[in-house]
């Protein structure tokens, strides 16, 4: 047995040894070219074209995009941006630099009373969270990203009823053009803020801005859908001082109370919606709220191994359409057909989110 023990260790060190590959229970590279083939649909779309060769920014396209295709972007080991996401950014830069020029998303003449001003309020912060997160990537801030916020800043009221926040888009269209959508626009507002990088939300001369958005959102949180609640509680992780660790907890708490027992959440439980043509909307488990708290819980603060977020994120790891890439959502507003090209809007945040969510996560463990 001497004898042969050193040839049996020459024989095991010899073989080369491979680490079990952990497998993948979501396909990123499916989920990228999804929301690649969106937004570039998005752009090309006749009805988002602006002046100026420039397009729309969309809550439900452009956004989620700009926020959830960097994540892929690691995860796929890419070195580049893709065609579409640099357009993106080259449409919102050029309407930052042209911003006294260009027209806003919808005139007044055209839209009626105050359309000009919702338009331009929502304009400059989605421009801001495009922009920061960018800078974020890139670890330095820009000039674009800085004139981005000025423009967002100017705009900020600073008086009556919504001191602090911006006028934004009400179309009647939940949960992001409607009534209760402005403190959901000041939560993004934080959230841009707080993510511009080199300590931009608390340089002191930002404080006299940062102050009056910081008492909107605090006192008016008690009022508002869980849908708000739980963006706001996205956007403490990014702009500490949001929320105190009670207020963190109830919103988590009841949050948890509307968790399925699949693991997932149904976004018409966020707030109470009902759709303009009658019909009855979801309440199964979509991927837009999923994904939304999942990634807000993480943001926050909670662990992925946490079991709301492990639940989430299993559920969501379930239910990725395999031959699209998507996460799937309907419409709160009207029954839409699932493969119309507005009617995957809601699908194309729920893909954005679930990716942001599961990004946070480290990969699941291997099968048995």
């Amino acid at each position: 047995m001497k004898r042969l023990l050193p040839a049996v260790l020459i024989l095991a060190c010899s073989k080369p040894t491979v680490a079990p590959a952990t497998p993948t229970t979501w396909n990123a590279r499916a989920a990228a070219a999804y929301l690649d083939s969106r937004q570039s649909w998005w752009q090309s779309w006749p009805t988002a074209n602006r002046d100026h060769e420039t397009s729309c920014v969309s809550c439900h396209t452009a956004v989620p995009y700009a926020l959830a295709r960097p994540a892929l972007r690691v995860a796929l080991h890419e070195q580049r941006v893709t065609a579409a996401e640099q357009r993106l950014v080259d449409n919102v830069t050029k309407r930052v630099r042209l911003w006294n020029e260009i027209e806003p998303f919808y005139p007044d003449q055209k839209n009626g009373l105050p359309k000009t001003s919702e338009s331009r309020g929502t304009e400059a912060i989605l421009n801001a969270l495009i922009l920061a997160t960018r800078d974020a990537q890139a670890g330095k801030g820009s000039d674009e990203g800085r004139a981005a916020l000025g423009n967002m800043w100017q705009l900020q009221f600073r008086n009556g009823d919504i001191a602090g926040a911006w006028a934004w888009l009400n179309f009647h269209l939940e949960p992001w053009e409607s009534g209760d959508a402005t403190y959901f626009g000041a939560a993004l507002a934080a959230i841009a803020v707080g993510t511009e990088p080199d300590g931009y939300a608390t340089r002191a001369d930002m404080q006299d801005r940062v102050r009056p958005l910081r008492d909107y959102l605090t006192k008016r949180l008690a009022t508002q859908t869980l849908f708000n609640r739980v963006t706001l509680l996205w956007a403490s992780g990014k702009l500490p001082g949001l929320l105190s660790d009670r207020e963190r907890q109830s919103i988590i708490d009841e949050a948890g109370s509307k968790q399925l027992a699949d693991g997932g959440w149904s976004l018409q439980s966020l707030g109470q919606w009902k759709r303009a043509d009658g019909s009855l909307a979801d309440t199964a488990s979509d991927g837009y709220a999923t994904g939304m708290i999942a990634y807000a819980l993480q943001q926050s603060g909670s662990a992925p191994t946490e079991p709301r977020v492990a639940k989430a994120l299993a559920w969501l790891e379930r239910h990725q359409d395999r031959a699209s890439g998507r996460w799937v959502a309907s419409s709160l507003n009207k029954r839409r057909d699932p493969a119309s090209d507005i009617g995957k809007f809601m699908s194309d945040a729920a893909t954005a989110y679930a990716v942001l969510a599961l990004t946070q996560a480290p990969p699941s463990p291997p099968s048995p």
